[in-house]
């Protein structure tokens, strides 16, 4: 039944719609309540509150898994743009209003995977500053802020080398990537598919090759992600990755499989010694989403 014209409808409050979306986006009650720092149980009163106030059901629940309802897949939309306004609206009083272009470079792989994550958050937390990208190799990054052509740049570094004043953000293994169920890595000579000269993963990569004394040809070159994944996914030939890139449709090739160990390579950050408030506000961003990863594994 409708409420009267004349009746007040209810507030939602924001606090149930944060766990309401942290649910939805995990997919369970259990790591949602960590993400919001509440109990399983608090997290689940606070979803019967909600679902009292609208009269539906917004989750689907059975022993092993949570699903959205029809209701709640509608709910969801309204939600996140409530959240999104909330925190434009916030951000406007307790954030310094801090204006500005900021120049960030970042290779290829981290510019597809890591960046639109890094971008959308900043965005609503920092709405008034634009951040120009720069997708190349690390080795042309590193000249374009020797030129002072960025403010901030991502790079790749092999783990026997960091650049100057450069700060660790992560490291982590380079791996065999080859596709699940795949028989390239057992082709002689073994086919491989590499980035241009430069990489990081490909030297580690060659490097691994000359020690076991392995036959190979590049039997394929991209200096993009998609390229690199084309190749792996096609069983066309096996690929350097880091390990947190591989995907559902990877396996990891090991010594057991005939493939050498490569190592480990770090990603650094470079900020510009006469940074902006902006230029930052830019970098603390990019610190606290790797600070996660390292936490959580996900971005």
């Amino acid at each position: 039944m409708n409420a009267p014209l004349n009746h007040p409808l209810p507030l939602l409050d924001l606090d149930v719609l944060r766990t309401f979306v942290a649910i939805a986006e995990t997919g369970s009650f259990t790591t949602a309540a960590n993400a919001v720092f509440r109990t399983p149980s608090a997290v689940s009163m606070q979803i019967k509150k909600l679902e009292d106030i609208l009269g539906r059901s917004v989750f689907a629940r059975d022993a092993r898994s949570v699903s959205l309802t029809t209701d709640g897949e509608m709910l969801l939309g309204y939600a996140r743009r409530l959240l999104s306004i909330n925190r434009e609206v916030v951000s406007k009083f307790i954030i310094p209003d801090i204006v500005g272009v900021v120049r960030l470079g970042s290779p290829d792989d981290y510019g597809e995977r890591v960046l639109p994550h890094v971008l959308k958050r900043f965005a609503q937390s920092h709405p008034s500053i634009a951040v120009d990208v720069t997708i190349d190799q690390s080795s042309n990054l590193r000249r374009r802020m020797d030129d002072r052509a960025l403010d901030i740049t991502l790079l790749t570094n092999s783990y026997k080398t960091s650049a100057l004043g450069a700060e660790v953000l992560l490291t982590e293994p380079i791996v065999w990537a080859g596709a699940k169920g795949g028989c390239a890595h057992l082709r002689e000579p073994l086919p491989v598919s590499l980035w241009e000269e430069g990489c990081a993963w490909r030297a580690g990569a060659l490097d691994a090759l000359g020690r076991e004394g392995r036959n190979y040809r590049i039997a394929y070159m991209s200096a993009h992600t998609a390229g690199q994944r084309a190749a792996i996914m096609s069983d066309l030939a096996v690929a350097p990755l880091p390990k947190s890139f591989l995907g559902n449709d990877m396996v990891e090739l090991c010594p057991k499989d005939g493939m050498p160990d490569i190592g480990t390579y770090n990603l650094a950050m470079v900020v510009a010694p006469d940074a902006s408030a902006p230029v930052k506000a830019v970098a603390d961003h990019i610190r606290a989403t790797f600070e996660v990863f390292r936490e959580t594994g996900k971005f």
